[in-house]
């Protein structure tokens, strides 16, 4: 069970924050953040809260791009990118893994952007990070 993490509108995500929650799991966070920072530095990086979720979200921009938005929770972060239904042939034809690929599949062409969302607890995780990182700039 998730343990609601950063849902006080008053404590900032700061490093020490982040250190709290995420123990085990910080240097991998950190391993990503200095990813985005060396292989992708046109993106950046907006903590926000959100009142509607009730809790802060990490938005990761290229522009006025979004490439993924990212949560955290006790001892673990997620990343969640949304695609457009157009994307659809891209992602069956990519090299992702097939349980992403059917996380995908899944929402069907219901809804006008269908999530994947990976729960990052390893570095081995950022694999399909970068993966999907790479897909989301390919997609106009």
């Amino acid at each position: 069970m998730e343990i609601p993490c950063l849902n006080d509108k008053n404590i900032y995500p700061d490093d020490k924050v982040l250190t709290r929650y995420l123990r085990g799991a910080k240097s991998t966070w950190d391993s990503f953040m200095d990813l985005l920072k060396t292989d992708y530095s046109l993106f950046s990086t907006e903590w926000r809260y959100y009142n509607d979720g009730k809790r802060w979200l990490c938005k990761t921009s290229k522009k006025t791009k979004t490439i993924c938005w990212i949560s955290v929770g006790d001892n673990f972060f997620r990343v969640t990118f949304y695609f457009g239904n157009k994307a659809e042939e891209i992602i069956k034809r990519s090299a992702l893994d097939d349980k992403l690929k059917a996380q995908f599949l899944s929402y069907g062409g219901k809804f006008k952007f269908r999530p994947i969302t990976i729960v990052v607890r390893k570095k081995s995780d950022l694999k399909f990070l970068k993966a999907l990182i790479e897909l989301k700039e390919r997609i106009k």
